[in-house]
């Protein structure tokens, strides 16, 4: 198979190229970034691409199954306008030059609680991406909506200190819908749905998401 990426830099991204790399059904790995990376496989591609200027990479998005990890918070966008078009923007113009370009399988990561109807500026946001991809009639649209991800090295102090918290509520039974996620899970479950031959729109929150990640060593 052939799979597309955007958001291949984050810490999924990076963990869902490497477990592709390393998977023999996959033959191709091309991923849009917008600053260089050197490939550690033959098998990944990195494309340099200028998310405001579509026409000059959607030729490229041609493939089996394109998966959109792209994200950025609050404090590194600037803004909420800033955010918005790095989060809700970017991802839809990729999904939308995915389907136009014939691809079948669309994997999305939206956000525990995403609500198109949420009062929360995130929330709502995610949301509206979410109705907004499923209009797009992929035959295939698998949405994962994660909670708390444990990325590793991250810098982000809030992040680490709330998943120190629920690690801790967790050793006695509480808090366990809010399990922080490692990220490494999280891209072997994105994976895996990519393997699933289906028909239609399905969305996989937290607790299934463990679930599909054990399916990989079975």
């Amino acid at each position: 198979m052939k799979a597309l990426i955007i958001g291949a830099t984050g810490a999924t991204g990076k963990d869902l190229v490497q477990k592709l790399s390393q998977d023999k059904d996959f033959e191709e790995i091309h991923a849009f970034v917008r600053k260089p990376v050197e490939s550690t496989s033959e098998k990944v591609k990195y494309h340099v691409v200028n998310f405001e200027k579509p026409e000059e990479w959607k030729d490229l998005v041609k493939g089996d199954v394109a998966f959109s990890c792209l994200g950025t918070t609050l404090k590194d966008a600037g803004s909420k306008e800033a955010q918005r078009k790095v989060d809700f923007d970017y991802q839809l113009q990729f999904a939308k030059t995915a389907k136009e370009n014939g691809v079948e399988d669309f994997v999305l990561i939206s956000a525990y609680g995403a609500n198109p109807n949420s009062k929360i500026f995130y929330s709502r946001m995610k949301g509206e991406l979410e109705e907004e991809v499923k209009k797009l009639h992929f035959n295939k649209i698998t949405i994962f909506q994660p909670g708390m991800l444990d990325r590793k090295n991250t810098d982000r102090t809030g992040e680490v200190l709330g998943a120190r918290i629920i690690k801790f509520a967790n050793k006695f039974g509480v808090l366990e819908s809010q399990k922080p996620l490692p990220t490494d899970i999280l891209a072997q479950a994105l994976v895996n749905s990519s393997k699933i031959k289906s028909y239609g729109y399905s969305k996989i929150k937290l607790g299934s998401i463990f679930s599909f990640a054990e399916k990989g060593k079975e």
